[in-house]
């Protein structure tokens, strides 16, 4: 009973130092925010440069945020720029639960990504389906993280 109880001491250590290697060298976000910043100097240019008019994309040139009340017909520049970094938030997600070195818990990084994809969607996204859907991902997260985490009280 003592080895496994050594073994089990010594694979948690190993998961912790791991944890903490992870956390330092997380080049992942880095990159992530990286991909944000240059989507967001990305969509500034092209919206004064015009590009979007030239392919056919309806934004407002004006740098404004299109909330609920607002909505037209066009997306806002904040709005495109919010849905963007929802996206490259939901590819980091990926990204961390396929490459095992990055690995960490993702359901924060989810919610934010979905509430990042709401702001960006605007008016087609309803507000009275995304904050039940947010809480309710909360939970299921919380209860993912109970239900399999190890714990030294469980064991004892």
């Amino acid at each position: 009973m003592s080895d496994e109880k050594n073994f089990e001491e010594k694979d948690e250590k190993e998961m912790m130092k791991h944890d903490e290697k992870v956390e330092e060298n997380d080049k992942l976000s880095s990159i992530t925010w990286a991909f944000i910043l240059m989507w967001a100097g990305t969509v500034f240019l092209a919206n004064n440069m015009g590009w979007f008019s030239l392919v056919g994309i309806d934004v407002d040139p004006n740098w404004s945020f299109q909330s609920f009340g607002d909505w037209r017909s066009s997306f806002g520049v904040w709005n495109l720029i919010a849905l963007g970094a929802g996206a490259i938030l939901v590819l980091e997600t990926i990204a961390r639960l396929l490459i095992p070195q990055f690995r960490r818990n993702v359901g924060g990084s989810l919610i934010v990504a979905a509430v990042f994809i709401g702001v960006g969607l605007g008016g087609w996204f309803n507000w009275q389906y995304l904050w039940p859907v947010i809480l309710i991902a909360v939970g299921v997260n919380i209860l993912i993280k109970g239900l399999f985490s190890k714990r030294k009280d469980r064991e004892e």
